[in-house]
């Protein structure tokens, strides 16, 4: 059951919040953030990696101030797409459509492979039976198709339950911690937060796994259109998830490293890659605290959590196939809604196009987590990367030509500064990519490819099609 898991699929969490909106319900996820945290310490900058998270959540939380502001003046499930082309231009839009359709059937790919491996293994060591990864996948693809046909609020109400189960675990952990004054070497605030330890090792590599953690949360303006007040709960919902997620990383990050002692977490992390499991460096210090039950429920949480990032990412991929299907860049027949109002037909085609992705790796017998895992979800990462800093962009063209807001913080300022701080994250992640996936450089770059050429396959598209109403204007 013991397995690397190199970091990429970064923010279930958010998407899990975009998904259930209508209740607020903000969560961490255990199959992004144990490996990440991990990574983060060992080859980033040690136990000043909690600063990299406040840091990625002020970069993330300015690119927030602009999306809310556009989300205002436009509500449409297409979100990134229909945003970035209502600044610049139907044909980028369309471009950039291409790229988060890609970028969220790539994530939940990533997510399916490394969740048959993890069920997996948990079955094959709690009852000595092996079935083989992809024999759960397609199960899970199954249940997933259901529960996303039944329509959010049924969404939303399974993911509070998944999420938070495993954020409870993990959060009374760390305030147990801080409460008794953390661990071998007392809270060591300084030794995470201070200017020295911020800056120490590699801190770009840091920061740009802990940029990455934040994907996700802009799943919350694709159901827009789904809400009863938009203009009032997807804001709330948007700056709630960036917050939480945040202050959940930078927090359960800085006592792990408190438990551990400050001197100690790199050399620890260290040994738990080395062995194979690197969640051994979460687990062990929860166990250490709460007993050797965690051993037993925190993998089953992982599981849990991982089918709930799964559906999360599977109505967020589906609603960008209805929006593109009523922008007539797609078939028409994606459009069609069941009685829960829930777009059935483009919940089979992402569930379709899901299974592509797993045959590939399952056919020449290669490893889900060391292939279908790292390598799509770091492409995913790259690709929404390059998603938020082409809507910031396009919030400050929208409103200088329009005047529809003239707030100076809302619509220029803090978009150009997040644009800045999103374009200095994606040359970490450009630079850094090997590392981001667990692979070789060769590998790297040709992955690194897909984002541009999906991107250019979207422009071309789009001007071969110009017909049918248009949501950019």
């Amino acid at each position: 059951m013991a397995r690397p898991v190199y970091p990429g699929l970064l923010g279930a969490a958010g998407a899990a919040v975009g998904e259930s909106y209508a209740v607020l319900v903000c969560g961490e996820v255990g199959d992004r953030d144990d490996p990440l945290r991990v990574t983060a310490v060992v080859i980033g900058n040690g136990a000043g990696a909690p600063a990299a998270y406040l840091a990625a959540g002020l970069v993330v939380l300015l690119f927030s101030i602009g999306f809310v502001a556009m989300g205002r003046h436009v509500v449409d499930a297409g979100a990134f797409y229909t945003y970035i082309g209502k600044g610049l231009g139907r044909s980028t839009g369309s471009g950039s459509a291409a790229v988060a359709l890609f970028a969220y059937c790539s994530i939940q790919a990533a997510m399916y492979g490394l969740y048959g491996a993890t069920v997996s293994g948990l079955v094959e060591h709690y009852a000595d039976v092996h079935i083989a990864w992809w024999v759960w996948t397609l199960l899970t693809m199954v249940a997933v198709q259901v529960l996303g046909a039944a329509g959010i609020e049924m969404g939303a109400k399974l993911l509070a339950v998944f999420v938070l189960a495993e954020f409870s675990i993990l959060i009374a952990f760390a305030l147990v911690t801080f409460f008794k004054g953390g661990g071998p070497e007392g809270l060591g605030f300084a030794d995470s937060f201070s200017p020295g330890a911020a800056l120490q090792g590699a801190p770009g590599v840091a920061l740009m796994f802990a940029v990455a953690s934040m994907f996700g949360f802009e799943a919350t303006a694709i159901y827009g259109e789904e809400a009863r007040e938009p203009r009032r709960t997807v804001p709330r919902a948007t700056y709630l998830s960036v917050a939480v997620v945040t202050c959940f990383f930078a927090f359960t990050s800085w006592m792990l490293v408190s438990a551990h002692g400050a001197s100690r977490a790199t050399e620890e992390a260290g040994k738990a890659l080395e062995s194979g499991d690197a969640t051994s460096w979460v687990f062990a210090p929860i166990a250490a605290q709460f007993g050797a039950w965690t051993g037993d429920v925190l993998p089953v949480l992982l599981a849990t959590s991982l089918f709930a990032g799964i559906l999360a990412f599977h109505n967020s991929a589906n609603r960008y196939l209805f929006s593109l299907g009523r922008e007539g860049l797609l078939p028409h027949g994606l459009t069609v809604l069941n009685r829960r109002h829930s777009p059935w037909v483009a919940g089979i085609a992402q569930t379709v196009i899901a299974v592509g992705p797993g045959d590939a790796v399952r056919a020449p017998g290669k490893d889900p987590v060391l292939t279908l895992f790292s390598w799509f979800s770091g492409v995913a990462v790259l690709g929404i990367m390059l998603l938020y800093f082409l809507t910031s962009v396009s919030v400050v063209v929208f409103f200088r030509r329009s005047r529809a807001d003239t707030r100076p913080w809302n619509t220029l300022i803090a978009p150009v500064v997040g644009a800045l701080g999103i374009a200095g994250a994606i040359w970490l992640i450009i630079k850094n990519f090997a590392t981001l996936i667990g692979g070789d450089e060769t590998t790297a770059v040709w992955l690194q490819l897909t984002v541009p050429a999906v991107l250019i396959l979207g422009l071309v598209v789009a001007r071969l099609t110009r017909r049918g109403p248009t949501a950019t204007g």
